[in-house]
């Protein structure tokens, strides 16, 4: 539904996590049995979670403790990992440094060039852990790395950006190719990110195997402060799932829809699934993990640009270990712990045996839902009201 923001200017109504709930089903189901499995091409993961490609959230150890545990880490090719021999001592540098010089000193950190061979390296190490191996990169660099790391291993090629369309106009540069891209790649391509209905098409028509859903939503992203754009993700995940739904209807090929950022508790990648997703990629709630290399800090993909910063770096603590964070127990009461369990019940509750029949459970638009009884929470500052 569109409204008049003024005179003859129209604008329609998007909507966040915060502002919409999810309706029980008439059925329950046993959580234990509910199938969260999620497949990108032929890679089968046993949960629906992609840890962000952050340097401040996933490295190589990173990346093979999420794949013992059924996720996907993704490994930033353009960042500390693949310019530095010993990254960990890096990320120390940036976790270390005062509010008023961390996007200085990442930036210049960052200048240094990216070694190829540790593209190949860092990807063999992952492997040789026997867990799946997924990487990012910007689109122009795309053409170069991406042969790289298929030769390596790789199972899973993204390639992300603030804003991705199937159609770049440039007349200074080549500009990136999706179709002719995953024609050549024999892996998986992730491409992303959008939050629309006809670009989610066109990439869908390119030949991807994934889109990433998400423009400035997520918590070191301040893309949407410098930029003013995005839509809320709840809006953009349903516009871009009714794209896949057309897409596999008319060619009978299914792209899955990944939720990217803006999901900081459980009941978020519920709400992200049911509006359509059929996985999510998080950073801060993995970043808050022992296992992550930022030791309780992360900063966004675009904040090492050398003149237009679009992420900061945030701290958002260390509240315990993966296992934790996906399966539990949880030691915190807000929901950002017990993930994986959250999902489950979640399904029980709707009726749910698998990710698809969630995807058309109940939404109501709900703008209480966050506050509604939760009076002495917020003034406690506990559990919802923290």
């Amino acid at each position: 539904m569109a409204f008049f923001i003024g005179r003859d200017r129209e604008a329609r109504r998007a909507y966040g996590f915060d502002e919409i709930a999810l309706v029980p089903g008439d059925v329950t189901v046993n959580p234990e049995e509910a199938d969260t499995s999620l497949s990108i091409g032929p890679v089968r993961l046993e949960i629906p979670l992609l840890a962000s490609a952050m340097d401040g959230v996933v490295d190589v150890p990173f990346a093979v403790a999420m794949g013992k545990l059924g996720g996907l880490g993704v490994l930033n090719l353009d960042g500390i990992n693949t310019r530095y021999e010993k990254p960990r001592e890096v990320v120390s540098q940036i976790a270390g440094a005062g509010p008023e010089e961390a996007t200085r000193l990442v930036q210049d950190l960052y200048r240094r060039p990216v070694q190829e061979d540790l593209i190949a390296q860092r990807i063999e190490e992952i492997k040789a852990a026997k867990v799946p191996c997924a990487v990012s990169t910007i689109p122009q660099n795309a053409e170069r790395y991406g042969p790289i790391a298929a030769e390596a291993g790789c199972d899973v090629f993204a390639v992300q950006s603030t804003v991705t369309t199937a159609r770049h106009k440039s007349t200074l540069y080549k500009p990136f190719d999706a179709a002719s891209f995953c024609r050549r790649m024999k892996i998986p391509v992730l491409v992303g990110n959008c939050v629309t209905y006809q670009v989610a098409i066109e990439l869908m028509e390119a030949g991807i195997s994934g889109l990433l859903v998400g423009v400035g939503p997520g918590a070191a992203c301040t893309t949407r402060g410098v930029l003013g754009l995005g839509v809320p993700q709840v809006t953009a995940t349903v516009d871009c799932a009714a794209a896949r739904d057309y897409h596999l209807k008319r060619t009978g090929r299914a792209v899955p829809i990944i939720t990217d950022g803006g999901m900081s508790t459980g009941g978020d990648i519920c709400k992200a699934v049911a509006c359509g997703a059929d996985g999510v990629m998080v950073g801060s709630a993995f970043a808050r993990t022992r296992e992550a290399p930022g030791r309780g800090y992360h900063w966004g993909m675009a904040t090492p640009h050398q003149n237009l910063p679009r992420g900061t770096r945030i701290h958002v603590g260390i509240t315990g270990s993966l296992e934790e964070i996906l399966y539990g127990p949880s030691r915190t009461d807000d929901g950002t712990q017990n993930l994986v369990g959250a999902l489950r019940t979640c399904m029980g509750a709707l009726g749910a045996s698998t990710i698809r029949e969630m995807q058309t459970a109940e939404i109501i638009i709900a703008p209480a839902i966050q506050t509604e009884g939760k009076l002495f929470q917020k003034a406690q500052r506990i559990g919802m009201g923290k």
